[in-house]
């Protein structure tokens, strides 16, 4: 059996082509692994006849085929979430997010907690607290969550029952955030599966065939009964917590392993340990005071694992064969989270590293060090990064200056911290620019060769012997536009050669 995609275009090339894909069991094929029965294989690119039988006969149309994208930072539950919650993206004060929340209760009571989500307060000159929403939502409890999900902000109500009882401020940062975050996430597992299929679907109708999902969550058990209830649009590796890591060891789970019964489609993903804070809560740890704040504690951001802890935990993860994926996004804290790559002698990866020491970039490459980043955080964060990193800029979300020192780039969104579509992210990374802005550090951007690359697993460009994850786009991705790149017509994703999307 086998499928034949007719007249299609592969960006770079000037020829129509015919691309096979062939069909078969479990096993090994052209060095890939897959336990999914059926699974889909590239066999041919080029001229075929037209008198040769195939299972099936889709016509490209002439639109371009590429490999399938992948999202290499997630948190797809919040993801599936947010739309569902109350936005405050949009205030640009702590005063206009608690009327915002007034005129919600309004027009919409509430039945129980107000979930709201988005907040940035890195440029607010006014600040929030537990008095203020007070004010505006009398016996509701309120929890504010921000865009950067480092940062929960509770009115006196809320605070009680998430026992912060007495807090000072109701603005809470880091662990405690978190903890507040996982106390709201209480839909019944039904509920988020369906929210979670919703959006997973959203995702591969933008070309996305796979996610790194780095909930807080034990995500092994959630992603198996998904797709056995047959959620099958993604590809799914699951990251894992400290507090989840001797669990993992014991159950002998190792990264790369694909799941049994998942029909090839969940595999065992990265040990996920987060070092410091972020940039708009002004946590993420620098070298550096944060203006107004010096000599203040914490005037350098917050490092929340001590360096002798996390070279532990990196060295038991590695020894158990599990991928360590550290967040660092200061520059004194992907400092240390590379000596510690040294020190154990193992590679992963770091998750965001936004802002390096310039004599770091090349020991990504030295040491095997993946940068995982997001550029379209860049392009939220310019204006914070201006103010509390001045005069740092020119080696904050560095790509081509890694590109350029030989260190391997993986993109990514933060879902929900930025939206889930790879190529809002490859925009980012071309154009620094978004809103018809100048580009900012555009001394920065990278090809488009190079962010399709980095948004499919290395590839550029299809293979015979490939899996067939593929995405079918109605724009050439190597001269489009910025602003094409980021709103590009996706005409249909393939996962193993099973369409998951098609307006074909």
């Amino acid at each position: 059996m086998n499928l034949i995609l007719r007249n299609g275009r592969i960006p770079g090339h000037d020829e129509i082509v015919d691309v096979e894909i062939g069909f078969e069991e479990p096993g090994q094929h052209a060095g890939k692994t897959t336990d999914a029965a059926g699974a889909g294989f590239i066999r041919h690119i080029g001229y075929i006849d037209p008198a040769t039988a195939a299972t099936r006969t889709v016509d490209l149309g002439e639109r371009w085929l590429i490999p399938g994208l992948w999202d290499n930072h997630v948190h797809f539950s919040q993801w599936s979430q947010v739309a569902r919650r109350f936005d405050v993206s949009l205030a640009s004060s702590a005063a206009e997010a608690a009327d915002a929340v007034a005129g919600r209760i309004m027009a919409a009571p509430p039945t129980g907690t107000l979930i709201g989500y988005g907040f940035r307060d890195g440029l607010w000159e006014d600040a929030p607290s537990f008095r203020m929403l007070d004010a505006v939502s009398r016996d509701v409890p309120v929890v504010l969550v921000s865009a950067d999900l480092h940062c929960v902000w509770l009115n006196s109500a809320a605070l009680s029952l998430c026992g912060f009882g007495g807090h000072p401020t109701g603005v809470l940062r880091e662990e405690d955030a978190f903890q507040v975050e996982r106390l709201i996430d209480t839909v019944s597992d039904e509920v988020l599966d369906d929210w979670v299929d919703a959006a997973a679907r959203t995702a591969a109708a933008r070309g996305v065939v796979g996610v790194v999902d780095l909930e807080m969550t034990w995500s092994l058990d959630a992603w198996t009964r998904r797709i056995a209830a047959g959620s099958h649009s993604l590809r799914v590796d699951f990251g894992i917590y400290t507090q989840h890591l001797e669990r993992a060891i014991e159950l002998g789970l190792r990264t790369g392993a694909v799941i049994a019964g998942t029909n090839g489609l969940l595999t065992v993903g990265p040990y996920k340990v987060i070092t410091d804070g972020s940039l708009n809560t002004r946590t993420a740890y620098c070298f550096d005071e944060y203006p107004g704040r010096e000599d203040q504690q914490g005037s350098r951001g917050l490092l929340t694992v001590p360096t002798n802890e996390l070279l532990g935990s990196v060295r038991r993860a590695a020894a158990a064969g599990i991928r360590p994926a550290v967040h660092a996004i200061g520059d004194h804290a992907n400092s240390l989270a590379l000596d510690v790559f040294e020190q154990v002698g193992c590679t992963g990866s770091i998750e965001h590293a936004q802002l390096l020491s310039e004599g770091d970039f090349a020991r990504f490459a030295s040491l095997g060090v993946v940068a995982s980043v997001q550029p379209e955080h860049a392009m939220d964060d310019r204006d914070v990064a201006d103010r509390y990193w001045e005069g740092r800029t020119g080696r904050a979300f560095v790509l081509a200056g890694l590109l350029n020192a030989g260190a391997e780039l993986a993109l990514g969104s933060d879902a929900p911290v930025a939206p889930l579509d790879p190529w809002v992210t490859m925009a980012a990374a071309v154009g620094r620019t978004r809103d018809g802005r100048e580009p900012w550090h555009p001394e920065q951007a990278i090809s488009r060769q190079a962010a399709l690359a980095a948004s499919a697993r290395g590839r550029h460009q299809i293979e015979v012997g490939d899996v067939a994850d593929l995405a079918v786009t109605e724009i050439d991705p190597f001269t489009a536009s910025v602003d094409d790149l980021r709103r590009m017509p996706v005409a249909a994703t393939l996962l193993e050669g099973r369409f998951t999307h098609s307006t074909l």
